[in-house]
């Protein structure tokens, strides 16, 4: 620490004598705090940056000044893990840890003192995705102009949620002619998202305005509006026939409570290397979520309890197979169809949507 002094010519012997101890005794607990934050580290010997569910984690400490230590508390993301006396090693488990990075922390007691030191770990799925071969079993015409942000088949009808300021909207659909039958138009100021139908009501989310609507499944009457229960972005929703599952644009899956429309867990999307962001138009098929990658014309199968990728369907050919134009946008748009047992894909402002079988 370095202080500057302008000492007057009048100023008085006492008071120039208290204000030099007082500027040494801040200098020296300065380096107090400094030293005593540089005294311990946790040991990264043998530590990897990514570890899986399957593996254990042994965390001890490096203390190079050979301190006399009573005790360490290890806290992960803020939740202890355990305790030990001295410097022994904790030994972590990662089984039914939530993917993503494992915040580090020691609370090191040692000679009447304690101090914190911190790390940092990411934790992976330990699956290989495998990829999913796909056949078109028809091509049905969908709207050009149709900025598709949700898409999902409710007792034999297809809803379908368009984006986009002064364009978005809520839609039946004729599947098989493409024309819309019935429509709700957002107001103009809202960028609809993903929709979904539980309990015959649509749930249908915006963009950045953090505000979701409810609508009666029948009529389109607007029921509610919500506020998201914290500050993100609205992009995909689904539902398992009892809680609502929300994408932000990030790694994370939002499960839902659909009456309160709480968060009362979520899981982080990875596949065994990294993170998959951009989780964008979400669909429950068979347990699983089927969720639409932004800008990868892919579609990530997502363990909805743990957040491990599966496998994945490239449909990147599909885009192949629609008019050019200049709003020609990426795939986005996942529906099944329980009574065929097959999925509809379209994308933002494609003029075609294809009915497609996976092959195992």
């Amino acid at each position: 620490m370095y202080i500057a002094l302008t000492i007057n010519k009048t100023m008085k012997t006492p008071k120039l004598f208290a204000f030099i101890l007082l500027a040494a005794t801040l200098h020296s607990c300065g380096d107090k705090e400094i030293n005593q934050n540089n005294l311990f580290r946790i040991d990264t010997t043998g530590m990897k940056q990514q570890y899986q569910p399957q593996d254990q984690l042994l965390l001890s400490l490096t203390n190079e000044k050979k301190k006399t230590i009573d005790s360490v508390v290890y806290y992960i993301n803020e939740v202890r893990a355990g305790s030990v006396k001295g410097n022994e090693k904790l030994d972590i488990s990662f089984k039914d840890r939530k993917f993503g990075y494992q915040n580090l922390k020691a609370l090191v007691f040692y000679e009447g003192n304690n101090v914190e030191v911190k790390g940092r770990v990411e934790l992976t799925s330990s699956i290989d995705p495998k990829l999913l071969e796909y056949e078109i079993v028809n091509t049905y015409p969908h709207d050009i102009h149709a900025y598709t942000q949700g898409l999902e088949f409710y007792r034999d009808t297809l809803f379908e949620g368009t984006g986009r300021y002064k364009q978005s909207s809520l839609r039946k659909v004729d599947y098989k002619t493409g024309k819309v039958y019935k429509q709700e138009n957002q107001d103009d100021r809202y960028f609809g998202e993903g929709i979904t139908v539980l309990n015959n009501k649509v749930y249908q989310l915006t963009w950045r305005e953090n505000t979701g609507f409810i609508y009666d499944v029948d009529t389109f009457e607007k029921i509610k509006e919500f506020t998201y229960f914290k500050e993100i972005q609205g992009w995909g929703l689904t539902n398992d026939g009892e809680y609502l599952y929300q994408s932000d644009g990030t790694e994370k899956l939002w499960k839902l409570d659909p009456e309160t429309l709480k968060s009362v867990d979520y899981v982080n999307v990875y596949t065994k290397n990294t993170k998959i962001k951009a989780v964008n138009e979400l669909e429950w098929i068979d347990g699983k979520i089927y969720g639409n990658i932004y800008q990868r014309d892919a579609v990530a199968v997502i363990d909805p309890i743990t957040g491990a990728v599966e496998s994945i369907i490239d449909l990147s050919q599909l885009k192949k197979l629609v008019t050019e134009h200049d709003d020609l946008d990426v795939l986005n748009g996942i529906a099944y169809n329980p009574t065929t047992k097959t999925i509809f894909v379209t994308g933002k402002n494609w003029d075609k949507m294809f009915e497609i079988k996976i092959i195992e």
